[in-house]
């Protein structure tokens, strides 16, 4: 019988995402990003994503994904919809062939999980 290793992050407000870098479909600001994978497989990942302030687009093409905010606040736009505002201890899924934007208003980190379609 082989062993299993449990994967974890302890104090995740705290632990260092490493170096920022401009975020590629940022719309205003000079926001950046820095993540800090946890694990992953052929189907999952999972870790940590922090970033600025300010606006970017996204979508979810393939995937979907998990997201618990941990700090800060952002706001997610998608046509059709009103707009949501998320904060630490909230939850949501942006589902495969999800698209809008997400507007930070302050630094944020969450703790992400992502699953191939």
């Amino acid at each position: 019988m082989s062993t299993i290793l449990t994967h974890a992050i302890h104090n995740t407000a705290a632990v260092d995402l490493g170096e920022h870098s401009p975020k590629a479909t940022a719309t205003d600001g000079n926001l950046t990003e820095a993540s800090l994978p946890m694990w992953a497989n052929d189907r999952i990942d999972t870790g940590l994503w922090e970033c600025t302030a300010g606006a970017f687009t996204a979508e979810r093409i393939g995937y979907s994904e998990v997201c618990t905010i941990l700090s800060g606040r952002v706001t997610l736009e998608v046509d059709g919809q009103e707009p949501e505002e998320f904060g630490p201890g909230d939850v949501f899924v942006t589902p495969s062939g999800w698209k809008g934007v997400w507007r930070v208003h302050e630094p944020l980190r969450k703790h992400y999980t992502i699953i191939n379609d």
